[in-house]
């Protein structure tokens, strides 16, 4: 162990000459623990956030999703899904259509998503666990029934319990119109149930059969995305790639999140600029640090004297107050941390932060990931070394004459 750093470890052990210097050290600490903490504790929130709306994602989105490179949709190919469900992993392959549609139910009007699923999308996706009230749509090819989502139910004020009012969906036909033709194609559902995942599926989506959405489009043979379960710990991006190879580069092949890329980016810039703030603010809180290790150079004015006397050259005396602002940052950085933990601790045990209003949760979400932990190490301690630059430069320039007041 080299001489600054033992030196620094005494000084930080032992007694202040003043309790001012005493008084100045606890603020900084104090301000550097409650910094850290706040670090530890946005980036923990925003990964509940993260993880509460992906949650909901999961039940609606499958693990892979394929999609033509040009244009919506494409023509069903038995012999691609053949080679596809010989893919180590891939456990189930559905085949969906979806396009925008018009829906009118007795004396109300909607615009909204149609969703044509075959008999197998409940196993390619969660979509059992999200019915609200009724049933999922029965296992037959044929049936004229629909799912509703929550948002599109209370808009249209769909009653299941009424067997004699049908929702009828309405769908342009992609071909020049006589002016006497109809240029819709219509179809009369009737509701079965209602969904409930994320606000943006629940006022968008309806869910029908397959052979129901492609008799609204005119196409017999039309999909527009296979929908791919992958085995459990199976690694999906190993499966992703091997589709990838089959299909080339007429189709997109996405993992889960690829899917979503667009609100993973923004909840994660949301997240990486509420650190950065706090961040600053913690910047500013080190400016304690720094009056307090200015103090420490110049109650110890003897002792850097002394030590030069003896051999010891400035860039010694440099290392000994930057090696004293590391110790003092860490005695902030360990407690800010364990004052983390105890928040999450409360936050989870007793939802202590409520969320006003009517949301999915009564509580804010909180989430802890290690490598955020390592994010917050850095940061703190390279705001701690800055503010110990300063102090070190100022005692640098103590020479063995300089007067000792």
């Amino acid at each position: 162990m080299n001489l600054p750093f033992k030196i620094a470890l005494r000084y930080l052990l032992a007694k202040k000459s003043t309790q001012v210097i005493q008084l100045i050290t606890g603020i900084s600490i104090l301000g550097l623990t409650v910094g850290t903490a706040a670090l530890v504790l946005v980036l923990s929130v925003f990964n509940g956030f993260e993880d509460l709306i992906m949650g909901m994602y999961v039940k609606f989105n499958p693990d892979i999703k394929i999609t033509p490179v040009s244009g919506k949709f494409f023509n069903a190919d038995s012999s691609l899904v053949y080679k596809m469900s010989k893919i180590p992993g891939v456990e189930a392959i559905s085949g969906t259509l979806e396009e925008i549609a018009f829906f009118t139910y007795k004396d109300k009007q909607d615009f909204g998503m149609v969703k044509g699923v075959d008999t197998l999308f409940s196993a390619v996706s969660n979509i059992d666990s999200c019915i609200k009230e009724g049933v999922y749509l029965p296992n037959r090819s044929l049936s004229f029934n629909a799912l509703i989502g929550l948002g599109i139910r209370n808009k249209l004020g769909i009653d299941l319990e009424d067997p004699f009012a049908s929702l009828t969906v309405y769908m342009p036909k992609n071909k020049e119109n006589t002016p006497f033709e109809n240029p819709f194609r219509s179809r009369n559902l009737q509701p079965v149930g209602t969904f409930m995942i994320q606000q943006e599926y629940d006022n968008q989506y309806i869910i029908t059969t397959l052979n129901v959405a492609r008799e609204l489009m005119g196409n017999a043979n039309l999909l527009s995305a296979w929908e791919i379960k992958v085995s459990q710990n199976y690694p999906v991006k190993k499966v992703v790639s091997e589709i990838q190879s089959i299909v080339k580069d007429r189709f997109y092949v996405k993992d889960y999140y690829a899917q979503e890329e667009g609100f993973i980016k923004l909840m994660r810039l949301e997240k990486w600029l509420s650190f950065a703030i706090v961040g600053f603010m913690l910047l500013l809180v080190a400016f304690n640090l720094i009056g307090a290790l200015w103090m420490i150079v110049l109650d110890k004015k003897r002792d850097i004297s002394i030590l030069k006397s003896i051999g010891s050259t400035d860039v010694d005396i440099r290392n000994l107050f930057l090696y004293e602002g590391l110790f003092l940052t860490g005695i902030g950085l360990i407690s800010g941390v364990f004052l983390a933990l105890f928040i999450f601790f409360l936050q989870k045990t007793f939802h202590l932060v409520a969320i006003p209003g009517s949301f999915v949760v009564d509580s804010y979400p909180i989430s802890l990931r290690w490598e955020d932990f390592i994010t917050v190490a850095i940061t703190v301690l390279f705001i701690g070394l800055l503010a110990s630059i300063p102090a070190a430069l100022r005692a640098m320039r103590i020479s063995t004459h300089e007067k000792i007041v």
